[in-house]
């Protein structure tokens, strides 16, 4: 059987102060302007971009890394990374904590998520996600094909793509164990010879005083409040990428034995505390 992670409830809603509304206020809309101006840019230069390059992109996601440093400096939260990036073509797994995570593992390395088709609808990220190039998908059997005919030609155009194999993002305290599905695509014979998969640790640390589930987002916790709880913040605290070494598809004879390695790696860069759960898929 599988270990099942039991969702706590949400963090109890803190009042926000005269102060903390000015400060959400002002990042609020220095952010906003720096969000969606970038994109402004980046649909601008896509357009010139896609007819001479096709699926290759060598200027957008330079604009997306830029709009999302600078997040973090009008956040004013310590972004922190450790170990190199992959050069290899493939993939990049990581754990998922928050709806921070696509400023923080965009902020650093170029990347192109992989999510569910829900996402494609949301107002504001679905648009974002659309632009920067994510790879959507159903959990349909009727649309196994066609989304294998995608990831082929993604990877092998030489996008790192990004996904998140528990499945659900969590409260930042543990690493669930991964689900193996998405896996079986870096098997096929036009990929497993070539690809490579970077495990990333992600380690949000909560402000001084704050719950330390405080940029958890999980479960049916809302955007906009969750949002606003961090644009209001008086203090942050700060996140750290961990970059773990690249392993070869095919050094493991199926995906279930790559998926239990890389969540291991995963897991062990968070701190002892944070181990979470593991078990068998």
């Amino acid at each position: 059987m599988s270990v099942k992670w039991e969702k706590p409830e949400e963090p109890a809603a803190e009042r926000i102060s005269l102060a903390g509304w000015l400060r959400a206020a002002l990042r609020g809309l220095t952010l906003g302007a720096l969000v969606f101006g970038g994109l402004l840019i980046l649909l601008l230069v896509r357009m010139m971009e896609r007819p001479f390059y096709g699926l290759h992109r060598p200027v957008t996601p330079h604009i997306t890394q830029f709009v999302c440093r600078n997040a973090f400096r009008i956040l004013q939260m310590p972004h922190r990374a450790h170990g190199a990036r992959m050069a290899e073509k493939g993939a990049v797994v990581a754990n998922h904590a928050s709806w921070l995570d696509i400023f923080t593992l965009n902020s650093r390395k170029r990347v192109y998520f992989v999510s569910k088709a829900e996402v494609a609808g949301w107002p504001g990220i679905g648009w974002l996600a659309r632009a920067t190039g994510t790879v959507f998908i159903r959990r349909d059997p009727k649309d196994a094909k066609l989304q294998q005919q995608v990831f082929e030609e993604r990877l092998l155009a030489g996008h790192k793509l990004l996904f998140f194999p528990e499945g659900t993002s969590t409260d930042g305290l543990q690493v669930l164990p991964f689900k193996s599905t998405l896996f079986q695509a870096f098997f096929h014979d036009h990929l497993r010879h070539e690809m490579h998969i970077q495990p990333v640790t992600v380690i949000y640390r909560a402000p001084e005083g704050e719950d330390p589930r405080f940029y958890g987002w999980w479960g049916d916790m809302d955007f906009g409040t969750h949002l606003l709880k961090t644009l209001a913040a008086r203090r942050q605290g700060s996140v750290e990428v961990i970059y773990h070494d690249p392993v070869r598809v095919d050094d493991f004879p199926n995906r279930k034995s790559l998926a239990a390695h890389v969540e291991q790696v995963v897991r062990s860069g968070m701190p002892p505390e944070r181990q979470g759960l593991s078990g068998p898929k």
